[in-house]
């Protein structure tokens, strides 16, 4: 029970800035805030932001069930998780997180939202290969190196 209060925990402080507290605060401040008539974009929407709630919680559970831990950087997981969505990509949660604020930018067709998504790309990429990466090895020696070499960093 303490295990899924700390992944709880966890999505609501992290991903949920990312997704909700920062995304409404560029809406407001650029006065994008209100809820678009729904047409085409509007509903289009819907598929990434699916796609994203599923690969999160579908991650979330693994590192739970599997890793035993978080995806927290302070409570890592105690084992590599390998599997799921981890088979095709060593990234999946901000995946998730790009995707929903993709879905968010088409939801309220707004620009701005756009751009933070492609800032966000570059923070992701940025904290991955700085923090992330060296961690893991550390962490998990010849385990995550040998990971690395059959599944990629994002999808290519």
């Amino acid at each position: 029970m303490w295990l899924l209060l700390k992944n709880v925990i966890f999505t609501v402080l992290a991903p949920g800035t990312v997704v909700g507290l920062l995304p409404w605060r560029i809406l407001v401040w650029t006065g994008g805030d209100a809820i678009p008539a729904v047409g085409w974009l509007q509903v289009l929407a819907v598929v990434p932001a699916v796609t994203a709630v599923g690969i999160y919680v579908w991650c979330v559970y693994d590192f739970m069930v599997v890793g035993r831990g978080t995806p927290a950087p302070v409570d890592p997981p105690q084992e590599l998780v390998v599997r799921g969505l981890y088979r095709v990509t060593r990234n999946p949660l901000y995946v998730a997180v790009f995707c929903m604020i993709a879905a968010e930018a088409m939801f309220f067709a707004s620009a701005w939202l756009l751009l933070y998504a492609a800032a966000m790309g570059i923070v992701f990429q940025s904290f991955v290969v700085l923090y992330e990466e060296p961690t893991l090895r550390r962490l998990f020696g010849s385990a995550y190196a040998d990971y690395t070499t059959s599944v990629p960093r994002w999808f290519w």
